[in-house]
């Protein structure tokens, strides 16, 4: 009796256990949101957990949940990143509507603060209103801007927000004091001058972001100058110095801010000022300006987000702050800062002295000091580079490669057709789980060549016969090697999967290394998807649904495709920022430059990322071409095939079994996998080929090349 007893005491407490496993297992939504918040990938779960990544990807849908054993090890994977991305707050209701669907939150990082970046402290709220509120109170004013619908998705949530900064990362102040934030929400603006402008950015208007990383910084509030706040704030609707692209130190808007003891950046007041001072009692005050009419929105990178009316731009710019970083700078800056926002520098430790105190160290995987690009890697006018020889140049660069018209077969000149693949996000993807330099370079002679070792190395690749119908992968213009010459470590890693002994004469390597971006590029990936899943062009589409919706994405929502274009260029943009060159009209040749003094300025991290994606680029193609398939032009991250039809679906090989090509191009919105970039006619290649011109280039649809633009 007693054992049966037993038994029943057992088979209760496993209901139980069963029960308060199941009470801990966060909803579908919320499981998703943490993995993404953490940017992880759904194949790193399952690889972890020792499932596929169709059944986590069950688990985040809510089609089925986790059983023992892996529902325990689940739940804890889950409770830990909780603990390091905590959901945000419920927004109160009683806020107004916004004005249209606000962004989902960006994974918010812990609230502890850094020594020196303090939170400001609780100040007396600026007046809040509505749109309509605010219009029907100031006669004159513009009248409201009603975003397209957006395609069918799940309802977004409000914008992140924090306890210290309630009112969201920035601001677009028009000429009558509304300040636009993201979400639809307006506050009252007294100011009349930039000095007060700045004094009410800290203060009552409680704008900011939490850090991004708990060793980082918060981000500094922003406002956005439409021109009528700027001709309000006493600043000019121009600039009238077009070459330094700054106010001059005699200005009256400067000589009154160094009056109130605020300072600028040594860049001065332009498009976007930096004004601050010291940091006082651990807190730092500062606030960034953009001033709309002097550029500070490249619409090269923006798209139409510059001509928006204030409350659209407003949540242009939050959905970029709270999907990416809060605006620093143009879109390469603002690469570039997400990079140090991520992965800082410095950490707080305990006084090795025993003081109790904490004292600054460098945080591992990060790039903690400026170091000295290696002579192969340093451009022209970097002193390192002085009596370089031209051969001795690392030459890693994106392609820009044409077939010559005379490898051209029967077959292909049957075709009807020249088709464009474009690898979306092909410099993030190409950062992935990419081991760079850390440290300052080591110079070795007749070295082993290490693909794991990042470096540069001079290695004789010219030996390497390829198909002369696809570009060679080891120079940008596809060109065969004519000798030695110095290659980055992906390009040298390729050689040797090609079966070519790699046989290095010199190199130089960095020991101190690691995948310091692989965090850039998950904030940059979710972001990239997110605003995809909004215009309508999700993950589970099929291949011509995919095609489909990219049709038509960017006109389903004009403010949604200005915040795609930011990512966009802001990938692009800070892996060119990362050897950034010298600028202004001062700079004498041979000189150093500012940007050499940041840890950031690394030339060789750009040449592997560039190089890594050159090497992807081949890869596909290379298995393409197994499939008889040869593209005829490359241009970067764009392939042009020749085809019988007009569109990807009517050339791109598949197994017998129907499926894509592994290992080749595959059509979906991931980074990595390639979209319809344009099609035109057999004779329009041709002709551009023959006149030497790249049809990548144009494959959209202009001519510009053979109108000789």
């Amino acid at each position: 009796m007693a054992g049966a007893q037993e038994e029943l005491f057992a088979a209760v407490d496993a209901l139980l256990e069963q029960a308060a496993a199941k009470d801990a297992l966060p909803e579908p939504v919320e499981r998703k949101r943490l993995r993404e918040a953490a940017g992880l990938g759904q194949d790193q779960i399952a690889k972890a957990l020792g499932v596929r990544r169709e059944t986590v990807a069950g688990w985040e849908a809510g089609r089925s949940d986790p059983r023992a054993p892996k529902r325990a090890a689940y739940i804890r994977l889950l409770e830990g990143l909780a603990a390091h991305h905590p959901a945000p707050p419920v927004p109160d209701e009683r806020a107004a509507p916004p004005v249209s669907p606000p962004a989902e939150p960006a994974p918010p990082a812990p609230e502890t603060p850094a020594r020196d970046t303090m939170p400001p402290a609780p100040a007396p709220v600026a007046p809040a209103r509505s749109p309509a509120e605010g219009r029907a109170n100031r006669p004159g004013t513009r009248a409201p801007s009603v975003r397209p619908p957006r395609a069918p998705a799940p309802e977004p949530s409000a914008p992140s927000v924090s306890a210290a900064y309630p009112n969201g990362p920035l601001a677009v102040l028009d000429g009558d004091g509304s300040a636009y934030c993201a979400g639809g929400l307006v506050l009252d603006c007294p100011a009349k001058t930039v000095v007060q402008l700045v004094e009410w950015a800290l203060g009552e208007a409680r704008l900011g972001a939490a850090r991004l990383h708990r060793s980082g910084k918060d981000a500094d509030p922003l406002i956005v100058l439409t021109e009528d706040a700027a001709v309000r704030l006493g600043l000019p609707p121009e600039l009238a110095d077009r070459r330094g692209l700054r106010l001059p130190a005699d200005h009256p808007v400067v000589k009154r801010l160094g009056r109130a003891d605020w300072r600028l950046t040594r860049r001065g007041f332009g498009p976007w000022a930096r004004i601050y001072r010291p940091a006082r009692d651990g807190r730092r005050q500062c606030v960034q300006l953009a001033v709309l009419p002097w550029g500070a929105l490249d619409a090269r990178a923006w798209g139409s987000a510059p001509g928006l009316p204030p409350a659209a731009l407003a949540q242009v710019l939050g959905d970029y702050a709270s999907l990416v970083i809060t605006p620093r700078g143009s879109t390469a800056v603002s690469g570039l800062e997400l990079m140090t926002a991520l992965r800082p520098p410095t950490r707080a430790v305990p006084d090795p002295d025993g003081t109790g105190r904490y004292v600054s160290a460098p945080m591992p995987g990060s790039l903690t000091e400026a170091v000295d690009p290696a002579p192969p890697e340093a451009p022209d006018e970097h002193p390192v580079a002085v009596g370089r020889a031209a051969a001795d140049v690392l030459d890693e660069e994106a392609y820009e490669w044409i077939r010559d018209p005379e490898l051209l077969t029967d077959e292909e000149c049957a075709k009807r057709y020249a088709v464009g693949l474009d690898v979306n996000m092909a410099f993030a993807a190409a950062a992935n789980r990419l081991v760079v330099g850390l440290g300052p370079a080591v110079h070795v002679q007749a070295p082993e060549f290490d693909k794991k070792l990042p470096g540069s190395w001079y290695v004789d690749l010219s030996g390497v016969e390829l198909d002369p119908r696809l570009p060679n992968p080891f120079t940008p213009r596809g060109a065969r090697p004519a000798g030695p010459g110095w290659y980055a470590t992906p390009t040298v890693a390729y050689a040797a999967e090609l079966g070519h002994p790699v046989r290095p004469l010199e190199a130089f390597v960095r020991p101190s290394n690691g995948a310091y971006l692989d965090a850039w590029y998950g904030r940059l990936r979710h972001a990239y998807l997110t605003t995809m899943g909004r215009l309508g062009v999700t993950e589970g589409l099929s291949e011509a649904d995919y095609l489909a919706a990219m049709e038509h994405h960017k006109s389903v929502d004009p403010g949604q495709a200005a915040v795609l274009a930011a990512i966009k260029a802001t990938v692009k943009g800070g892996i060119g920022k990362l050897r950034e060159r010298p600028q202004g009209v001062s700079y004498r040749p041979g000189e150093r430059w500012p940007a050499l003094e940041r840890p950031t300025w690394r030339p060789d991290i750009r040449a592997a990322v560039i190089a890594a994606a050159r090497i992807n680029m081949h890869r596909k193609m290379t298995k393409l071409a197994a499939a008889g398939l040869f593209p005829v032009a490359v241009l970067s991250d764009c392939a042009v095939y020749l085809s019988d039809g007009p569109g990807p679906l009517d050339f791109l090989p598949r197994t017998p079994e129907g499926k894509p090509l592994p290992g080749g191009f595959r059509l979906g919105v991931n980074p990595g996998m390639v979209k319809h970039e344009g099609t035109q006619s057999l004779l329009w290649a041709v002709r551009m080929l023959d006149e030497g011109h790249n049809p990548a280039r144009h494959i959209k649809g202009t001519d510009a090349a053979i109108d000789g633009e």
